[in-house]
């Protein structure tokens, strides 16, 4: 049995603001510590539950944080940014399951430090559906027929989870005050919450089901403002709509969307505009 696990980090114990993400400040390295004693929480319990391997993706900002002198010597780890699947790099039909840890709210919710992919982006949908990181990432693992079992993080990103995902279970490791205030487990807690919890989530692995994609999705992006949109437009395929900041990409499968999807989020990125 194979298991996967992608960490973000602003869903992560104990973390109530940004001087906790950004590597140029002064909290990141308590940070960078606190994630990965909390991956290590998740592999133990893999591994004691028959796990054979464990694959972690250290998927926030340049996805280099998790310290890989103090990771789980039984796990392996895909650390570096400039992924082809970034968040959810290498996960293939070979996983039994796949755990989001770390993970936040959608853009527009209420959740510590809530955002998709960059603070650019107000909506990012697949045809109807309105959906954030943990959403689009779920749908790339339902193309290769991998559930998600297990989502831990805030209180929103559960919440966020349980919405899209029937029975996946879910670790709320610290509850939103505000965007910016969380009132959080010890990490002692939360290690042994999230045991428990991945314990639980492999137990019914095969009675959770993949989040199947649509065939031929449609993309679309909306930006927080017209500069970035014609950016993100610059990308062959795309076009805004009229009227409106949202970037529209008709895509053959939801791998090509996804991947559209990290192209437009950084060509938007160029715009220095607010």
């Amino acid at each position: 049995m194979k298991i996967y696990v992608s960490i973000d980090m602003e869903g992560i114990t104990g973390l109530p603001d940004y001087t906790f993400v950004d590597s140029a400040s002064h909290n990141y390295e308590r940070a960078r510590r606190i994630m990965t004693e909390e991956a290590n929480a998740i592999i133990y319990a893999a591994f004691e539950k028959g796990a054979e391997q464990v694959l972690v993706n250290d998927s926030h900002s340049k996805m280099n944080n998790l310290l890989v002198e103090e990771i789980h010597p039984d796990a392996d780890l895909i650390t570096g940014d400039l992924k082809p699947l970034s968040m959810v790099q290498s996960i293939d039909e070979t996983f039994a399951g796949a755990i989001f840890a770390g993970y936040h709210a959608r853009a527009g919710q209420p959740g510590v430090m809530s955002h998709s992919m960059t603070f650019g982006v107000r909506n990012m949908y697949i045809n109807d559906v309105e959906i954030g990181e943990l959403g689009f990432n779920a749908y790339v693992a339902g193309h290769f027929g991998v559930p998600v079992i297990m989502v831990a993080g805030d209180d929103g990103a559960c919440r966020e989870a349980e919405a899209l995902i029937p029975g996946v279970v879910t670790a709320a490791v610290k509850q939103s005050i505000s965007r910016s205030a969380v009132q959080t487990l010890h990490p002692q807690k939360a290690h042994a919450l999230l045991e428990k919890k991945t314990a639980e989530a492999i137990a019914k692995c095969t009675s959770i089901q993949p989040l199947v994609p649509p065939e031929s999705p449609v993309l679309r992006i909306e930006f927080t403002n017209y500069g970035q949109a014609e950016w993100a437009a610059l990308m062959p395929g795309c076009e805004i709509e009229q009227g409106t900041t949202i970037v529209k990409f008709e895509a053959k499968d939801i791998i090509e969307a996804y991947r559209a999807m990290l192209v437009m989020v950084e060509l938007a990125m160029q715009t220095k505009f607010c």
